[in-house]
């Protein structure tokens, strides 16, 4: 079999943590396995360079940020090389050049376009456990990108699809998924499986296990993945296609602070708007999640969104360079909160048992937005983990049952 593992930051945060990664790695290596593992930066460290870059330049360019935030990762996999030797097994670090792992041009945000394997491949061949920088790559400049927070992820399954594994292990600091977030939810309970789908929209909004894009990606290239924690041995959470999940409406509750509600008064109610609107903010890559426009009255209509705290002011800004309108409030005191499953697909009335939750709670909704596999409400950031907690509860998904 050939494994792909990814350990996180807090999975390799100091020596002994180090020492219990190349640990489990050399117990699937003796059983005759090709073992890749990919890693994050130790402990916290990439917020340290973050802290040390910020010291010396408030508004670093992003090229020099990419140029030091890998660091992070070549310090990891160079001290998990020199464990695994002190253990007596071979084993050899390489970074995103010596690999090569091609992205985008994008600095802080690129994607992966395609990496190339002759250099693993040829280490696997001499019987050595490639360790691999995460999170990082090179651009058709030469020089060095960051596929964004929690790229180590997406980089662990671009190397299981490139090199066509027979498993990707991403190892946290949680043994697997669960039915919401446990330190929030005392009740939520570990999933034996999730399907790709399902994981994708509880990565995006909020769940904080898995990089969504790595979900993506491991989707797409029909990658199977294990979500298991690097401090016990438990058997984690599988994911994969929806064939024979667990028979649950709902498998999960998400929620995402980092919200930002806009609301643009009084625009011209004719046919453009909204497209001029939303075409100015995509321009500068503000992404935007919920959007709710009012009927027009009297040649005016309403329109709000969601998008990200930080990128809130800077959609103020464009809005008021670029449109003609009445008023503008912006409201960061917000949280999307969500219930993800793909049983909601064949079962009516999920979303009024979410609503009915949150009216017992004397939770006001303030937008909604749904998918085929997912509700999503906007509420007062103060009620996020009463709101988690009520609708945990309303489904009754602390049962195995």
């Amino acid at each position: 079999m050939l494994i792909v593992k990814k350990f996180g930051g807090t999975s390799v945060g100091n020596r002994d943590r180090i020492f219990n990664v190349a640990e489990r790695c050399i117990e699937d290596y003796k059983k005759g396995n090709d073992v890749v593992v990919v890693l994050s930066a130790m402990g916290k460290y990439t917020d340290v360079l973050i802290d040390m870059a910020k010291e010396i330049n408030p508004n670093p360019p992003k090229r020099e940020m990419d140029m030091l935030l890998t660091t992070g990762e070549q310090q990891s996999v160079a001290l998990m090389s020199m464990a695994m030797a002190s253990l007596g097994v071979p084993a050899v670090a390489l970074n995103a050049f010596q690999v090569a792992m091609h992205t985008t041009s994008a600095y802080s945000t690129a994607r992966i376009k395609r990496i190339d394997t002759d250099r693993i491949q040829t280490e696997l061949e001499q019987k050595k456990i490639v360790i691999i920088t995460g999170f990082q790559g090179i651009n058709k400049y030469d020089d060095y990108t960051t596929l964004g927070r929690g790229g180590s992820d997406t980089t662990a399954v671009a190397i299981a699809a490139a090199l066509h594994a027979d498993l990707c292990e991403i190892y946290t600091d949680v043994d697997g998924v669960y039915t919401a977030d446990p330190r929030k939810v005392p009740t939520a309970r570990k999933l034996d499986q999730v399907t790709y789908d399902e994981m994708l929209e509880l990565a995006t909004l909020g769940a904080g296990v898995l990089h969504n894009r790595s979900v993506e990606l491991a989707k797409k290239y029909g990658v199977r993945m294990v979500v298991r924690s690097s401090l016990n041995t438990s058997q984690g959470t599988i994911v994969r296609e929806g064939s024979k999940m667990e028979k649950m409406i709902v498998s999960g509750v998400a929620a995402d602070t980092d919200a930002a509600r806009v609301a643009v008064i009084g625009l011209t109610d004719e046919p453009g708007v909204a497209f001029k609107l939303f075409n100015a903010l995509a321009k500068q890559n503000i992404n935007i999640d919920m959007i709710l426009q009012s009927i027009g009255r009297h040649g005016k209509k309403d329109i709000s969104f969601t998008c990200s705290d930080e990128d809130a002011d800077l959609a103020k800004q464009i809005i008021e360079e670029r449109m003609e309108f009445e008023d503008i409030d912006i409201d960061k005191h917000v949280s999307k909160v969500s219930i993800v499953g793909a049983g909601m697909q064949s079962n009516a009335g999920v979303a009024a048992k979410m609503f009915e939750a949150l009216f017992d709670a004397n939770i006001n909704i303030r937008m909604i937005s749904t998918s085929e596999i997912r509700v999503t409400v906007l509420i007062n950031e103060k009620n996020t983990e009463r709101a988690m907690n009520a609708i945990h509860d309303k489904f009754n998904l602390g049962s195995a049952e």
